[in-house]
């Protein structure tokens, strides 16, 4: 009986082979690009970290855990209407708890998986993985990407970010109905755009790409254009029945039928070209330094850099005036991508500034219009197997990302210009110093601060130290500012933590030891836990009243004629006789003045179980000196 062949002459049983090992070998390939995704994303973002939530992130935090779930979702009768992301937000913040150091690695992971996506949709456009691997490194490079790695609200821009290129792939999957299920592409991105506007409003404007390539297709079918319609309104109606309003708010507090103008518009535009093309065309609080301050090697990259883009953009406009066909297809896809950025673009130039966070949109888009443009370029070569004609485009796109590298570095390095960026850093420290060493030790504590210049806010002294206590305790970490360490007293660190100011390096440092030391530093004889031995010295600081207070206590049964001698910088200060367990004395100093106890006694605890120091532990001591 003769075996049954396929189309390709292979048996069945062959061909059910080769189609195994091919999605085999493809799903390797497709790992390995995911690997080197992460690892590029790992090694740009290695110096981000985040260990204390501050700010907007600390708010969040308050905001959700003030009120109830659905208040915190919803936000009803607040500024924006953002409840997709809000219900993300929620749940990261519910898993992650007072592991505030997972934020970083979370967002890490996200932006690679957005990597991974461009770099799918890049290699669909182009027909070439190396664009597609090309795109997604120059997307995880980029210095836009600040934000989303180091911040928890990272995630509304990440979000976003995926729902938008997401929405422009099947609008382009629609427009160029590549594989005949075109009009399957266009609901499913209705639903992204109905998502994408309750992750942030200022994605309200793709609206019109819906409408322009239902155009673009002379699609007849009218249920596309009402439901394009439908889905806007429906996103109005939402918004106006959780916020009561249907004006998107702006950056700051501000509302942007109050702020926009013309002229900041046109100004903030451009500034976001620029943005796309490597120059940095704002305040350095924005972006790390401005273009005008970037040393000479820097400038010159950037240059070399656009040179090769307005190459590539050149050589696509000089094909398509050459080559008619699929010529009207071609216009209307770049049309769709330049709408798509230019919406980017416009949206995040209504309020009163601009952040390089809103640009990185634009910026993914941007690389896959690349991409794209490079596939119309090297159109039918590939299939022909003629890869000789694909060299210069690929040329001038691995310039473009060689020498875009080292300049995305430098920028990054810059960083702690932005304008949050140091207090951002600033208190990562704090909780480094607090809740990083002593963990849940920190609760129930008062927290010293040495000092006034980082100026922290009384919603931060409330706050910061709640995100890290799971159990919600209400005797929860107190925070005092002090001037100077003879403001307090004795440091009892079952009670009390020392953390100083350090303006210069920016940070806080624990000195809780070092104070300890220096208000009560053991000579001899005498423990932290409070044990005396027979024989015992400490030097101690008076407080503001120069009043010290001393309590003895024995812990066994007294014996006839137990004596304790106090002696005042060797001056012989007291004799206590022994008629109760507890024996108390009151020394009185000047203010602040360093004085040497010593103590001496004629008993010491019978049977101890250890010896620490020359002679027997004899008393336990508690010392104030307020």
């Amino acid at each position: 009986m003769e075996k049954q062949l396929d189309r390709t002459g292979k048996t069945q049983g062959e061909s059910l082979g080769y189609s195994w090992f091919r999605h085999a070998l493809q799903w390797r390939t497709e790992l390995l690009v995911l690997g080197l995704l992460a690892a590029f994303a790992c090694f740009v973002n290695r110096d981000m970290k985040m260990e204390g939530l501050y700010m907007d992130d600390l708010y969040q935090w308050y905001s959700f855990h003030s009120v109830g779930f659905l208040q915190a979702i919803f936000t009803f009768g607040g500024t924006r209407c953002r409840f997709l992301y809000n219900l993300a937000a929620y749940l990261e913040m519910a898993v992650f708890g007072p592991n505030v150091n997972w934020y970083v690695p979370f967002n890490i992971l996200l932006n690679t998986l957005i990597a991974y996506t461009i770099y799918w949709m890049s290699h669909r456009f182009s027909r070439s993985p190396y664009m597609g691997v090309g795109c997604g490194l120059a997307y995880l490079m980029s210095r836009m990407a600040y934000y989303q790695i180091g911040q928890a609200l990272g995630l509304m821009e990440s979000m976003a970010l995926w729902l938008a290129i997401m929405i422009l792939y099947l609008l382009y999957e629609y427009l160029n109905d590549v594989d005949g299920q075109g009009e399957k592409r266009f609901l499913p991105a209705l639903g992204l755009y109905l998502a994408v506007c309750f992750v942030h409003e200022r994605y309200m404007v793709l609206l019109p790409l819906f409408f322009v390539v239902l155009l673009f297709r002379r699609c007849r079918d009218i249920r596309l254009w009402i439901a394009s319609v439908a889905s806007f309104g429906a996103v109005q109606l939402i918004r106006f029945l959780v916020i009561g309003s249907v004006s998107p708010a702006g950056t700051g507090g501000t509302n942007v039928a109050d702020t926009v103008s013309v002229s900041g518009v046109i100004k903030f535009v451009l500034s976001q070209v620029a943005y796309l093309f490597g120059v940095n065309a704002g305040p350095e609080h924005l972006n790390g330094q401005n273009w005008r301050e970037a040393p000479m090697w820097v400038t010159i990259l950037i240059v070399f850099a656009d040179l090769m883009l307005i190459l590539f953009v050149i050589t696509f406009l000089a094909r398509q005036i050459r080559v008619r066909r699929n010529r009207i297809l071609h216009l209307k896809t770049a049309t769709l991508f330049v709408m798509f950025i230019g919406a980017c673009i416009v949206c995040s130039s209504v309020t009163i500034r601009v952040e390089m966070r809103w640009i990185y949109v634009s910026y993914a888009a941007a690389l896959l219009f690349l991409s794209w443009m490079y596939g119309v370029l090297t159109e039918g070569t590939m299939e022909k197997g003629n890869y000789v004609k694909a060299i210069p485009f690929l040329a001038m796109f691995t310039l473009y990302v060689v020498f875009m590298l080292p300049v995305e570095q430098y920028y990054r390095g810059l960083y702690p210009n932005l304008y949050y960026w140091a207090e951002q850093e600033r208190y990562n420290s704090l909780a480094e110093e607090t809740f990083g060493q002593y963990g849940v030790g920190i609760f129930g504590k008062t927290i010293f601060v040495i000092g006034h210049d980082f100026e922290m806010e009384e919603f931060t002294e409330q706050n910061f130290f709640k995100v890290f206590d799971r159990l919600k305790r209400e005797d929860s970490t107190k925070v005092v500012h002090i001037d100077d360490i003879r403001d307090i007293g004795l440091i009892d660190t079952d009670q009390m933590l020392v953390i100083q100011e350090d303006p210069e390096n920016n940070r806080f440092q624990d000195v809780t030891h070092t104070v300890k030391l220096f208000k009560c530093r053991p000579l001899y004889g005498y423990y932290d836990d409070g044990w005396l031995d027979e024989k015992s010295s400490v030097q101690v600081m008076a407080g503001s009243t120069g009043t010290i207070n001393l309590a003895f206590t024995y812990p066994r049964d007294l014996q006839e004629d137990q004596w304790l001698t106090v002696y005042l910088n060797d001056e012989p200060y007291e004799y206590i006789h022994f008629t109760e367990n507890t024996m108390g004395l009151s020394i009185q100093v000047d203010p602040y003045e360093p004085v040497t106890l010593r103590f001496e006694t004629n008993f010491y605890v019978p049977n101890a179980l250890e010896v620490r120091g020359d002679t027997n532990l004899a008393v336990l001591l508690t010392m104030q000196a307020d």
